[in-house]
């Protein structure tokens, strides 16, 4: 692959200088200010894989917003690649915390990153990675050394939970169809030790409305009569863990597959300095469930956490008033064994039992997905590994993900194959936090990759 590798050595300020203009693009797919914003990142993807090489590119429509869609057949007869990657991004607030704006890439040094890193909204998470894929396809096609056919599909909703690419999957699986699924939107272990996810976890996420009196109630003239729908949510969300860091959520851990000792022990020999984890985030310490490193519940373990929480008067000074309604928005992090929709259900029946009669509470479901696994047995894991020990020179770990890709158990139910978790990013990137960011080495890193998982995938 010496001319592969050759082009992008001499393109490698081009590839920079087209993502920067993508990161240019507030494609938040959250917010409907943005829609526009949204469908012109999707035109310029579509250009981009145009540009590069790739057959029948198309934007195909969806019941929400489009998915971008190229190939590049160059033998049926031999294994098909399905990229598949995003191109909406989250919200980019709180604003004030941002240190240069997040649709203004900027390229700084960091500690982590002394040859720079690009500072925007998306650089992360999706849009760097996913680019990779584009250029490292265009490197191969334009040496004329594409081992093996290949399919994009890249989508703008992964961020809101992809509610359209599920029927966009189901009815489109012959245009879909491959032997097995990379993609790009995980993290390794650190720019030394590179790390292959085996493993995602699920996703259940509700908000939740606690509604007391008909008004804003005066708190002098009512405190201590009424009730606080403020004061009672946060009682009720902390009783959904206990002092032991377990959640109480009747029947939560039924059907939770346990590791075995020996697949803990394993997940011991990830290098991991608790000092360092703390100092990198600023805590002074640690919690979570007993009985587990921190490795292991961010990774192997359940999880909810509280994602926001309001009610009442915020603004400027003082208020006095005890408000009518309060609001919490609660995603629930699941690992294998457990069904997000009876998770769901599960929390829908128990929270309401929290509340006192003096409130009405309603739950209401958002997104959610199922846990994921990747056998290291996998003839796809096993190419990822051969394909980052030829440019890491070190053999990479396997490593379970705390997030989640809801789509991915879908891709493996409506397509009959896997997917490889080859991300290139790393956990101090801070994706879905202000000051988002991307480094060179690992954007180049991964062009460079890319194309020897092709390689190696073709000759298993």
């Amino acid at each position: 692959m010496n001319n592969t590798q050759k082009f992008i050595q001499e393109n490698k300020d081009r590839f920079l200088d087209e993502l920067i203009e993508l990161l240019k693009i507030p494609s938040i797919s959250a917010d409907t200010a943005y829609t526009q914003d949204v469908i012109n990142t999707a035109d310029l993807i579509a250009k981009y894989l145009t540009d590069a090489g790739a057959d029948n590119v198309e934007i195909c429509e969806t019941e929400g917003f489009p998915v971008v869609y190229g190939e590049k057949i160059v033998d049926p007869t031999k294994p098909t690649v399905l990229v598949y990657g995003h191109y909406d991004v989250q919200p980019a607030d709180p604003l004030e915390l941002w240190e240069s704006g997040p649709f203004e890439p900027v390229i700084k040094k960091t500690e982590i990153h002394p040859d720079g890193a690009i500072f925007a909204r998306g650089s992360a998470d999706d849009k760097g990675q996913m680019f990779m894929h584009v250029k490292a396809f265009e490197a191969l096609n334009k040496s004329n050394e594409l081992p093996c056919n290949v399919k994009f599909m890249i989508e703008g909703e992964e961020e809101i939970g992809s509610p359209s690419l599920v029927n966009f999957v189901k009815n489109n699986k012959e245009k879909l169809k491959n032997d097995v699924i990379l993609i790009s939107d995980t993290s390794m272990i650190s720019n030394e030790q590179p790390s292959i996810s085996i493993g995602l976890r699920g996703l259940s996420y509700v908000e939740v409305e606690v509604k007391g009196a008909n008004r804003d109630m005066h708190s002098g003239v009512y405190g201590g009569a009424v009730p606080n729908p403020l004061n009672i949510l946060a009682g009720m969300i902390a009783k959904l863990i206990n002092e032991k860091g377990e959640i109480t959520i009747p029947g939560f851990y039924d059907n939770v597959i346990e590791l075995t000792e020996e697949e803990r022990a394993e997940m011991a020999k990830i290098p991991f300095n608790i000092d360092d984890y703390k100092k990198s985030i600023g805590i002074a310490d640690i919690q979570g469930e007993e009985g587990y490193t921190t490795i292991e519940r961010t990774s192997i373990r359940p999880t909810l956490d509280v994602n926001g929480m309001w009610g009442g008067y915020i603004g400027e000074g003082a208020k006095t008033v005890i408000p009518s309604m309060a609001y919490a928005k609660i995603s629930m992090r699941l690992v294998p064994g457990q069904d997000h929709e009876d998770i769901t259900r599960k929390f829908v029946e128990y929270f309401p039992t929290l509340a006192p009669s003096s409130v009405e509470v309603v739950v209401k479901p958002h997104h959610g997905g199922k846990p994921y696994i990747l056998p290291t047995t996998d003839k796809g894991y096993i190419a990822a590994k051969k394909a980052l020990a030829e440019t890491f020179e070190k053999e990479a770990l396997p490593e379970r993900a705390g997030g989640s890709i809801p789509i991915v158990a879908l891709f493996e139910e409506e397509l009959g194959t896997k997917s490889v978790l080859m991300g290139f990013g790393l956990n101090s990137d801070v994706i879905h936090s202000p000051n988002e960011h991307y480094g060179l080495f690992n954007f180049y890193k991964g062009i460079e990759t890319i194309p020897y998982f092709f390689k190696y995938y073709t000759e298993e």
